[in-house]
């Protein structure tokens, strides 16, 4: 087996926008700067936000109804 031809790993800081730390290890002998973490991401953090499209798809369906047939 050949020796000494696995990439040498360093220890990292990735720093958020939010202000949360994250220390891993990386090949990349640099930090990180992140715009989002788990820690501020909407869908990890709950705080998502659906959007209402109904409006929008009954539009969609009004204008094409003729060209798929479904006449009502």
């Amino acid at each position: 087996m050949k020796k000494n031809i696995h990439p040498k790993y360093f220890k990292i800081t990735a720093i958020c926008s939010c202000g949360n730390i994250i220390n891993n290890y990386s090949t990349v002998n640099q930090d990180l700067n992140l715009d989002v973490c788990s820690a501020c991401h909407p869908f990890y953090t709950g705080k998502q936000r659906i959007i209402n499209t109904g409006g929008r798809v009954e539009r969609f369906n009004k204008r094409f109804s003729m060209l798929l047939g479904n006449n009502k």
